[in-house]
């Protein structure tokens, strides 16, 4: 089964616990995440238990005598629900420390933010992208469906569209919503700062509570360094002038952070900078625990840790390096519940680790920002990439030769820059009609606006699978669908068709606890044999059976 070269730890009393030794056996015990593991030396060899009672602190390595033995290591019994900070999930009354992050257009629909909320994880519904009217529509819905069971909202930066970002924040606290994922920030914000100290107040027993919670998805430290700092002096200032805040409220905004949750985003889909966790966490943690020192902030700001998640041992690594809670995003775009189409969740099921690449944002492309999206099955990325070329190229759209304009009018557009204009000042003028102004003043905006309608769309040609733009697809996606589908290979996960959103989360998290439990026991020393820890995936039933619920 395995071997060990250390000492006891102490005594087993086996109080009638039967024993049993090999590969199989401990891959059983480690499984069976609701029961203890005990090591012991039995007839000069390693056997292990899951009851009777351990007396640490002995070093005697004596023979079995009367059911005690030797015991080599111990690792406790460890529900998935044990795993992640305890007061992260009492805050917002959470069963798992587990998050699925809200993927824009809808992706991460009400239907996948209701299955979070009931089986005791939480979800972000992916708002970004989406008209006002679909965003309130989404809010009632959740409201009516969840009652106080966990979700919340996203809220994304928009330099491009600053009037519909101060929208969706002032449609949040006109609704009542009390929690949003505040994504792709560079700097803060007058709507999120305006939506975080929206009611905020001193309570009977002294301490400031602020109802909005903002949970900050960042990866870069000076960006994360804004979210834990309280909010800037003068966006509270311009808050008391314009009626939003008074000027109690603006004292008490000084003793606390912007965001309370803070997501280290490593390499994932979407907006990214491609950042490796292992290093990206530990700074986070770093950075949080310097500021909460620096400001004395009340209650500890959570750090949780997202991009890359996507097998038993990547969910077990966040945790062990102290994540307060798992995010996900890729991988919940390819179960039923996504607001995507067949054809896609189908791509995601054969797309391996290198199957991805950057290619540039529609909402921040005149700056230059990249995306994460799936290169496998699309010529998306490599069409994005000429427009961004001839953007950086060319003044106006009539300046580009007439070879290439014809060029992408026939591949891209399908039809002529005239008529994409049309239909461009058509959107606008309902979403924000200084834009139309602006470009028709400036033509570099002007090809910005249709170069950025080919992105957005191609988006929504994904998610409504239409057939005749799959080489257009866009399809944010990080290199965690390649280990997911490597990882669920063989298992009824593999098929597209059974991927539930419920299913994937709690294997995620119960692979975790199997393999944090395997690393206890190799801390002690505990050799164990090649994939005996390996965790492949289980139906809901059988989860259940192996943890107790």
């Amino acid at each position: 089964m395995m071997g060990t070269g250390n000492t006891a730890v102490g005594q087993w009393q086996s109080l009638g616990s039967p024993t049993s030794s090999g590969p199989e056996a401990m891959r059983h015990a480690l499984q069976q995440v609701d029961k203890p593991i005990f090591v012991i030396e039995l007839e000069g060899k390693p056997a292990v238990a899951s009851g009777g009672r351990a007396l640490l602190g002995s070093d005697e390595r004596g023979l079995c005598d009367d059911g005690d033995c030797p015991l080599l290591a111990y690792a406790p019994a460890l529900g998935p629900d044990r795993l992640g900070d305890d007061a992260f999930k009492k805050t917002y009354n959470l069963r798992y420390a587990y998050v699925a992050g809200a993927m824009a257009n809808g992706i991460t629909s009400v239907e996948m933010v209701e299955g979070m909320a009931r089986a005791g994880m939480m979800g972000f519904f992916g708002a970004a992208g989406l008209d006002i009217q679909a965003v309130e529509h989404a809010i009632d819905h959740l409201k009516n469906s969840l009652g106080d069971l966990p979700y919340g909202f996203n809220l994304i930066h928009s330099p491009q569209d600053p009037q519909l970002e101060s929208a969706i924040a002032d449609l949040y606290i006109r609704k009542g919503v009390r929690l949003v994922s505040a994504s792709a920030y560079l700097s803060m914000t007058l709507p999120l700062i305006r939506y975080r100290l929206h009611g905020i107040f001193r309570d009977p027993q002294g301490n400031v509570v602020v109802p909005n919670k903002v949970v900050a998805k960042v990866s870069r430290v000076e960006v994360a360094r804004r979210f834990l700092s309280p909010p800037p002096p003068d966006m509270v200032k311009a808050l008391v002038e314009c009626g939003d805040i008074t000027v109690d409220q603006a004292r008490l905004a000084e003793s606390v952070p912007v965001a309370e949750a803070l997501t280290a985003e490593a390499d994932s889909g979407g907006h990214t900078d491609n950042r490796p966790a292992i290093t990206l966490l530990p700074t986070m943690i770093a950075l949080r625990n310097h500021m909460q020192e620096k400001h004395g902030y009340h209650s500890r700001t959570q750090v949780g840790a997202a991009g890359g998640i996507a097998t038993p041992a990547s969910a077990a690594a966040a945790f062990a390096m102290g994540a307060a809670y798992i995010l996900t995003g890729t991988v919940n775009q390819a179960c039923l519940e996504a607001g995507t189409s067949d054809v896609v969740r189908e791509m995601l099921s054969k797309a391996n680790q290198a199957d991805v690449v950057m290619a540039p944002a529609a909402d921040m492309f005149e700056m230059g920002v990249k995306v994460q999206v799936l290169k496998w099955g699309t010529m998306f990325a490599n069409r994005a990439s000429k427009l961004y070329g001839l953007y950086r190229e060319y003044s106006s759209i009539n300046e580009i030769p007439e070879e290439q304009r014809s060029s992408i009018e026939r591949d891209l557009f399908r039809g002529s820059v005239d008529e994409v204009w049309k239909s461009t000042k058509h959107f606008f003028a309902q979403r924000d009609p200084s834009q139309v102004v602006r470009g028709e003043q400036d033509p570099k905006h002007k090809m910005a606006l249709i170069f950025r309608s080919y992105l957005g769309q191609a988006s929504r040609w994904a998610n409504s699978g239409d057939p005749s733009r799959r080489a257009d697809y866009q399809i944010w996606c990080g290199p965690a669908i390649g280990a997911f589908n490597e990882w669920t290979r063989g298992s009824f996960l593999e098929s597209p068709s059974r991927r539930d959103v419920v299913s994937v989360a709690m294997n995620l998290m119960v692979g975790a606890a199997v393999t944090t439990r395997a690393h206890f026991l190799r801390s002690q020393g505990v050799s164990l044999q090649l994939g005996v820890d390996a965790f492949q995936p289980r139906e809901l039933e059988e989860l259940s059976a192996l943890t107790g619920s």
